[in-house]
């Protein structure tokens, strides 16, 4: 199979590139004077403006003529026919099945997962109706006031964002809190708050032997054990989202309290399973299925659109020519929407865990860079931290602005402050302030002119930097959904143009397994004689510091 480097196509790119990467953004606007509406897209309720980056009609010809040459058609119909395009574990990819309203048959080794999916939908919806509705009791008889969810990476980013990101629609009939850490600060402070008669944890693990869930869920169990004093207990206040029934009864946990996992959904795009429990929990199942139904409009567009006005493809073409072709190996996530706090984090494991690859699907090395480093915080709060390099460091940064138009909580004159602190923030990155604008602002204060000469080079901001901005008219459950999905579809387009697997992560075991081997050595049961010389140094420290 031909390199991507060898297109003619890439090639094309390569060139266009070099000609003009320096091409100010700023000049490409009086060039156009419809380079907006040119250079945005609307879908659902969310608008793509692309405009301040540096590219133009032929740039997104050739981006386009990337995509036809890679067969993006040919691949996204593999998605959606359930391929296994986890090529490296032989699984299919369908995390689409999991919102797919239309009924439509999804086939994985014969069997139409469409039924399953509906009955644990099923499930779930009547659970969550029993527990909000103070019918599922605890070991004493009182019904529940608080939801623990325990679990790590997708199975705790994924609904602990969309909690935050729809609390403002919650009722008091719930709290929902979160456990991922293995450092016990975190499981002892959460506990320290509950009530253990009125408390119910839900422990997400595919194979119910992750070492970081499994050991927070034991020290749940011990710490409910603890003031129940009878095993039984566990069956009414665990409940398991796992693909291991056997393993989970044997903590204790009652199969019919079990919630099914899939090999063909991974665990960074399985907010749509049961793994959404807690958010069903906290709000509702009828906003669960809001953003179900916001994700499957997306899934619509992405697979029914013309790529020019098809979203998720512009945002990952848009993306790999930042990062690829114009060498900008980062990209800022950077909510302005207090809702949206922990949208970088998730965005970040969903896109590094699935395109940080340096093999095709081959296994041949790539001779391009693939899978932005993805970072961001909440965008005002940034403002008055890192923003300082964006506008002023020698790095270029790519960024991703996202705000609402319509707050869903408001005080006077807030949302209008944020909203132009957005616009404001993308609008400098472009212009910036070139040095003849410093000095002339510097005269007009009255500074004597030596003190203008010396003052200025610290107050340019050389501009030029590319954004993207993408608002929703409101964040509600559904357009939270549909947000999501674009990303998911931008990541998957990605991997296809960069030839890579995007749906597994060997990266992510290594680590895990050094882990387990050093585990014994620091709890003092074998000598560190194994390792590397300052890994065993740090051992040995660690066991002399402890013993005093």
């Amino acid at each position: 199979m031909t390199s991507r480097t060898q297109l003619p196509e890439w090639q094309s790119l390569v060139k266009h590139a070099a000609a003009v990467k320096d091409r100010p953004i700023s000049d490409l606007f009086q060039q156009d004077a419809q380079r907006f509406s040119n250079f945005s897209r609307k879908v659902a309720s969310t608008l793509y403006d692309f405009s301040k980056n540096n590219l133009c009609e032929s740039t997104l010809g050739q981006l386009l003529d990337l995509a036809q040459a890679v067969d993006l058609p040919a691949w996204r119909q593999q998605l959606w026919d359930g391929a296994p395009l986890n090529s490296t574990e032989k699984r299919a990819v369908l995390h689409v099945a999991l919102r797919d309203r239309s009924g439509r048959a999804y086939w994985v080794d014969g069997k139409n997962i469409t039924l399953e999916v509906h009955a644990q939908l099923e499930k779930m919806r009547r659970f969550c109706a029993d527990v909000r509705a103070g019918q599922w009791l605890g070991y004493s008889g009182k019904p529940i006031t608080d939801v623990v969810s325990i679990g790590i990476g997708g199975s705790n980013l994924g609904p602990q964002m969309a909690c935050e990101a729809l609390a403002s629609y919650a009722d008091d009939t719930l709290k929902v809190h979160f456990v991922s850490n293995v450092d016990g600060v975190q499981i002892r402070r959460v506990l320290a708050s509950l009530d253990p008669e009125r408390t119910l944890f839900v422990v997400a693990s595919k194979t119910f032997t992750t070492r970081e869930t499994m050991l927070n869920a034991q020290t749940a169990k011990a710490w409910l054990l603890q003031r129940a004093c009878e095993h039984g207990a566990v069956a009414k206040h665990f409940v398991a989202v796992t693909s291991s029934v056997e393993k989970a009864e044997a903590m204790g946990i009652a199969p019919e309290n079990c919630f099914e996992m899939w090999d063909w959904v991974g665990g960074r795009f399985s907010l749509w399973s049961a793994i959404g429990l807690p958010v069903a929990l906290y709000l509702g199942f009828s906003y669960f299925e809001q953003m179900l139904a916001g994700a499957y409009e997306i899934d619509r567009h992405f697979f029914e659109a013309p790529e020019r006005d098809n979203v998720p493809v512009l945002m990952a073409l848009i993306g790999v020519w930042n990062n690829t072709f114009l060498n900008m190996p980062t990209q800022a996530i950077l909510p302005y929407d207090q809702a949206l706090k922990f949208l970088p984090a998730y965005l970040q494991q969903a896109e590094m865990e699935s395109n940080g690859k340096t093999v095709n699907r081959r296994g041949e090395q790539v001779p391009y860079t693939t899978g932005a480093i993805l970072w961001g915080q909440l965008g005002i709060d940034g403002q008055h931290a890192f923003y300082q390099l964006l506008h002023q460091g020698a790095h270029k940064v790519a960024a991703d602005f996202i705000g609402s138009v319509t707050p869903v909580l408001d005080a006077e004159g807030h949302h209008t402050n944020l909203l132009a602190n957005l616009l404001a923030q993308t609008q400098a990155l472009m212009e910036g302030v070139g040095e003849p604008a410093v000095l002339a602002d510097l005269a007009a204060r009255g500074l004597p002119e030596a003190e203008q000469g010396a003052l200025a080079p610290h107050k340019v901001h050389r501009g030029n930097q590319p954004t993207n901005t993408l608002l929703m008219t409101k964040i509600t459950a559904q357009s939270l959904g549909g947000l999501i999905a674009l990303y998911e579809h931008k990541i998957f387009v990605q991997g296809v143009i960069w030839d890579v697997c995007s749906y597994d992560q060997w990266g992510v075991e290594l680590g895990k397994l050094l882990a387990n081997r050093l585990e014994p050595q620091l709890a003092g049961e074998e000598p560190p004689i194994t390792q590397d010389g300052s890994t065993s140094g740090l051992i040995r420290y660690v066991r002399a510091q402890q013993l005093g």
